[in-house]
């Protein structure tokens, strides 16, 4: 075969990437419509149409496919909002509580994302019942997100804009737990003006002033 006519040879890498999408995509859409303890390494691979090997020889198991699978969904969602890859520190204009709205703001978007929100609530519900879930859940979705405002409180507190006697685990709840509970139970309906109205209310205070 002359080299006219001979066929290019595969992209690997190209092909390693649709794939990992693909299982992704797959992981993901399950979960959401079939709850985590159905959701299987096998219909993971029929969904995205590859072999069940493929999964294994990149993931041990189930949780390790979902937890990447968030974690990629996350850094798309940061580069959509214009971030840098792998930059997910908040923004620091300087100004803690339009920094602290615009976060929440796009959490807000995404939070209502279906492609976000559905199996968000599946993994959540998974997590209540599946003590090991939930830790992981926890340890590798949650707890990077909340040291990202533990951090932005802290330089807040370095530059003079809150009390230095604040715990910035604790003060980070005021704006992220009635978020999460109000989302997860549905026990309102979660807009820009809400959280706007939460930062104010966590960094202003409830009495007369």
């Amino acid at each position: 075969m002359s080299s006219a006519t001979r066929k290019p040879a595969p992209d690997a890498t190209r092909r390693s990437e649709k794939s990992r999408r693909a299982i992704y995509d797959a992981a993901l859409a399950l979960v959401g419509e079939v709850g985590y303890p159905k959701t299987t390494i096998e219909g993971i691979a029929a969904r995205a149409g590859v072999g069940k090997q493929t999964i294994y020889r990149w993931w041990s198991s189930k949780a390790d496919v979902l937890m990447e699978a968030f974690l990629d969904l996350a850094e798309q969602a940061n580069e959509q909002a214009g971030g840098e890859p792998g930059d997910h520190a908040l923004p620091d204009t300087g100004d803690l509580a339009a920094d602290l709205k615009l976060v929440l703001r796009a959490t807000v978007d995404e939070l209502l994302d279906p492609r976000f929100e559905v199996p968000s609530r599946a993994l959540a519900a998974e997590g209540v019942v599946n003590e090991e879930m939930g830790r992981t859940v926890v340890a590798r979705l949650l707890e990077p997100s909340l040291q990202l405002y533990a951090d932005r409180l802290r330089a807040a507190q370095d530059a003079g804009h809150v009390r230095p006697d604040v715990d910035p685990r604790i003060a980070l709840e005021l704006v992220v737990s009635p978020l999460a509970q109000r989302w997860l139970q549905r026990t309102g309906p979660i807009s820009h003006e809400y959280t706007d109205t939460l930062v104010d209310y966590a960094l202003y205070g409830l009495v007369p002033r």
